[in-house]
């Protein structure tokens, strides 16, 4: 017994010299940012939007203290990390944790497991998120390699909501009113919102590859309510994960990308030399759609001689469904000793069904701020969520 507990415990310590420890300092202030020929004032992290990228391997721990040097409380969530037996450092305010006051600092500490590929941080306290972000790059483990050609580098690309405006500021004008809010100003990549908005000022984003090589675009979709179709002008496109997890490859000339998903994505710099524009745009069927901006960036080869290509960019219309069904319907899971295993249960293990219902609703709005006598109000399973009372029902 004295043997196998000793060994046991060899194999516990193997697998934590493993995995590395890191550190991240995040000092949350406001700070001036000028856009679309006006200068806005936004809570963001270490002066910058987005905000820093996290870089760790499979199974790392990573601590981040977290300064708030703002004037409201905030949280901050790990978005798709699974966090075992580690709730309490998720991040949801008021779920599993009070909001980081004004003037003090919190330390979480987040777990990786099985996680692997391309994740992102954010604020989650009202709108905070909109330009409280940042990525969450898991790359391999020291053994591992990944089940694609490997890149001969790889870029993130954060798309982004840009208000003229601070983004709670804009949440609790709507609440108070008793609706909607108002949609976004332009939209960025990395922050910079392209040639297409007419302010001379606007910065764009620009990434620099060499010909013939591999590369590997880490696409985050940080927007408020945007989902975006991406796409770079005269290349294909090879989805290779999606949400931190592996999918089956195939290739495509445009992504559309959810709120709150991300995307991996190979693309070989395979054409002639020169500069092509990256875009992006909403796609939205709805009956309240957003704003149909395009926002550009520059997909440039070294040594490139002459200027941007100004070719047709394939993007889908704002309101082209089948496009959005049509790419939605490749992706797949696939069975790559990366992925974590995954049980389904069979249909006839499953013993219960529960349905859940997601919906808008409006309600009596009686207060001096109302633009009219009702207010919009969302609700599951047809009951509305409020501080200053519990539903009376659980999930």
């Amino acid at each position: 017994m004295a043997s196998w507990f000793v060994g046991v415990l060899f194999l516990s310590t193997l697998l934590l010299c493993s995995a590395d420890v890191h550190h991240y300092e995040f000092f949350v202030r406001e700070s001036n940012f000028t856009k679309l020929c006006n200068t806005t004032t936004l809570l963001v992290v270490n002066d910058s939007y987005p905000g820093p990228e996290i870089r760790v391997h499979k199974g790392d721990t990573v601590f981040v203290n977290v300064h708030n040097q703002g004037n409201y409380g905030f949280t901050i969530h790990w978005h798709g990390v699974k966090q075992p037996r580690n709730p309490w450092f998720d991040g949801p305010e008021f779920i599993t944790q009070c909001p980081i006051q004004p003037g003090t600092n919190f330390t979480y500490e987040i777990i990786l497991s099985d996680e692997i590929g391309t994740l992102w941080w954010h604020a989650h306290s009202d709108w905070t998120r909109g330009s409280v972000h940042g990525a969450f790059i898991i790359l391999p483990a020291e053994n591992e390699t990944y089940p694609f050609p490997t890149p001969y580098a790889d870029q993130t690309i954060i798309l982004e909501s840009w208000y003229n405006g601070d983004y709670k500021q804009i949440i609790d004008d709507a609440l108070a009113a008793g609706v909607a809010p108002r949609t976004a100003d332009a939209y960025a990549i990395n922050g910079h919102l392209g040639d297409t908005y007419g302010c001379p000022n606007d910065t764009i984003f620009l990434m620099e590859v060499h010909s013939e090589n591999i590369y590997l675009l880490r696409i985050i979709n940080a927007a408020m309510n945007e989902e975006q179709f991406f796409t770079i002008t005269n290349h294909t496109l090879i989805v290779v994960a999606q949400d931190a997890s592996y999918v089956r490859m195939f290739t495509t000339d445009y992504i559309m990308i959810s709120p709150g998903q991300t995307m991996d994505v190979l693309v070989i710099a395979d054409q002639n030399v020169g500069q092509y524009y990256m875009a992006i745009r909403p796609f939205s069927d709805s009956a309240a759609p957003p704003n149909d901006f395009i926002t550009t960036g520059v997909f440039q080869y070294t040594n490139n001689e002459g200027g941007l290509n100004a070719s047709l960019i394939p993007l889908p219309a704002m309101n082209d469904t089948d496009a959005m069904l049509n790419f939605i319907s490749q992706i797949r899971y696939t069975n790559v000793s990366q992925n974590p295993t995954i049980s389904v249960p069979a249909d006839t293990d499953i013993n219960r069904r529960v349905y859940i219902t997601i919906a808008t609703n409006t309600l009596p709005c009686n207060t001096s701020e109302c633009v009219s006598d009702t207010r919009f109000a969302a609700s599951l399973n047809n009951e509305q969520y409020h501080w200053c009372f519990h539903p009376r029902f659980s999930v």
